[in-house]
C-alpha cells in the first residue's frame, strides 16, 4: 500500500518530466519577477544574482531539450547592459552552479570561456543593439544566432582532449543539428525574454553619476 502511494515510484516519462520542469521554471520566473518589483532601483549586484539563478535554473530544468537554455541570451544581455567583467562573472557562475547538477569537468572551463566571449560580444555590440532602454530586436536576434554557433564551437574544442584532430571535423558536422537547436532556442528567448528582461536590468544599472553621488554621500 505504501509503495502505491509513494510519489517517487510514479514514472511519468520524458514528456512528463519536461512538463514538471517547465512548471518549475515558470514558478522561478514569477518569483524572481515579484522579488524584483520590491527592489530599489540601482541594486545591480542583487540583479546579477537573480540573473545567475534564473539562467542556471533554466539551463538545468530545460536540460531534457538538447541545447535549449536561456544562458546565452542572458549573458548577452548582461554584456550589453553591464559590460565585460560582470558578463564574465555571470557566465562563470552560471556554468559552475548548473554543472554541479548536470556534471562538472574539463568541459566546464570551455563553457565558461564560451559564454564569457558571448558577454564580450554583447558589450562590444551594445551601441548597435541598445538605445537607452530600447533594444533593436532584429540585431539582437542576429547576434544571438552568431553567439550560439560561436559558443558551440568553443565548447567543441574540449573534444580535442579525447579525440584526434583528424576526427574533429566529423565531430563538428555531427553536432550541427544541436548547434541549430541552440540557434533556434536563442531566437525564441530573444523574442520572449529580451525586451522585458532588458527593462528590468535597466532599472538596476548604476550610471556614473549615481556612483559619484554615492561616493560623495559616503564621504
Amino acid at each position: 500500500m505504501g509503495d502505491k502511494l509513494n510519489a517517487h515510484a510514479i514514472i511519468i516519462g520524458p514528456e512528463g518530466i519536461l512538463a514538471v520542469n517547465a512548471c518549475m521554471l515558470f514558478s522561478i520566473v514569477w518569483a524572481l519577477w515579484k522579488a524584483e518589483k520590491n527592489l530599489e532601483s540601482g541594486n545591480d549586484w542583487v540583479m546579477l544574482v537573480m540573473l545567475v539563478l534564473f539562467a542556471a535554473s533554466g539551463r538545468v530544468l530545460l536540460d531534457p531539450i538538447p541545447n535549449i537554455q536561456p544562458v546565452t541570451v542572458v549573458v548577452l544581455l548582461v554584456g550589453i547592459h553591464y559590460g565585460i567583467p560582470r558578463a564574465v562573472l555571470v557566465a562563470t557562475s552560471v556554468t559552475l552552479l548548473s554543472n554541479f547538477v548536470l556534471g562538472h569537468g574539463l568541459w566546464s572551463l570551455y563553457q565558461a570561456l564560451g559564454w564569457s566571449l558571448v558577454g564580450a560580444v554583447g558589450a562590444f555590440s551594445a551601441n548597435a543593439i541598445r538605445s537607452g532602454s530600447q533594444l533593436n530586436l532584429n540585431r539582437l536576434a542576429a547576434v544571438s544566432a552568431i553567439s550560439a554557433l560561436s559558443f558551440d564551437f568553443v565548447v567543441s574544442l574540449s573534444a580535442l582532449h579525447s579525440i584526434g584532430s583528424e576526427n574533429f571535423l566529423p565531430y563538428l558536422i555531427a553536432g550541427v543539428p544541436f548547434d541549430l537547436l541552440h540557434l533556434v532556442g536563442n531566437l525564441v528567448f530573444v523574442a520572449w525574454l529580451a525586451s522585458p528582461l532588458s527593462e528590468v536590468i535597466t532599472r538596476h544599472v548604476i550610471s556614473p553619476n549615481q556612483v559619484v553621488v554615492r561616493e560623495v554621500a559616503s564621504n
